[in-house]
């Protein structure tokens, strides 16, 4: 399935406190689970999601260099946690914590990814939503995709020595 254009609305759309978003990938990022909660909230059916890339709900107002931080942590092995904007189907969107964690075999090699998303506190996403306001616009000002990455990643390297702190403790910290 190819993934048809969507326009981005204004239109925040939520889920409930007590809901959890689940889903599970192959190593690719393809999505091989998502359960009723996700296909609720991001309006695909379980046919249109299964076999797809994670990105399919990606919102165009995510960082990438938060998106690689992501995966370089799970790559290796490592759980993450993580605010994302996601979008719907129909181009709403809606913010998640999400936690993501490897999927081991028997033997202990990864063989997928397994993410957890809860609502978040609203004081965190508008806290983390400017800062990814920031990034975007430093990956945007860049004269390729592969400088905007560069120049995502300095920049929140930047904010997070400012800080003090590191990515996890950022998160914890909103």
């Amino acid at each position: 399935m190819s993934r048809p254009t969507v326009q981005p609305t204004d239109r925040e759309v939520f889920f409930a406190s007590d809901e959890v978003i689940v889903s599970k990938t192959d190593l690719k990022g393809i999505i091989t689970y998502a359960n009723d909660v996700f296909l609720d909230i991001a309006g695909y059916t379980e046919a249109e999601v299964l076999g797809q890339p994670h990105n399919l709900i990606r919102h165009p107002e995510m960082p990438r260099c938060v998106f690689w931080l992501l995966w370089n942590e799970v790559q290796a092995g490592r759980e993450i946690f993580a605010y994302v904007k996601n979008m719907t189907k129909a181009g709403d969107f809606y913010w998640v914590l999400a936690h993501v964690t490897p999927s081991r075999d028997a033997g202990g090699r990864i063989v997928g990814y397994h993410s957890n998303r809860r609502t978040p506190e609203r004081p965190a996403v508008d806290a983390v939503g400017r800062l990814y306001q920031d990034l975007l616009n430093t990956e945007r000002r860049a004269a390729s995709p592969k400088d905007g990455l560069a120049a995502g990643i300095a920049a929140l390297n930047r904010h997070l020595e400012h800080a003090g702190i590191g990515y996890d403790e950022f998160v914890f910290s909103l």
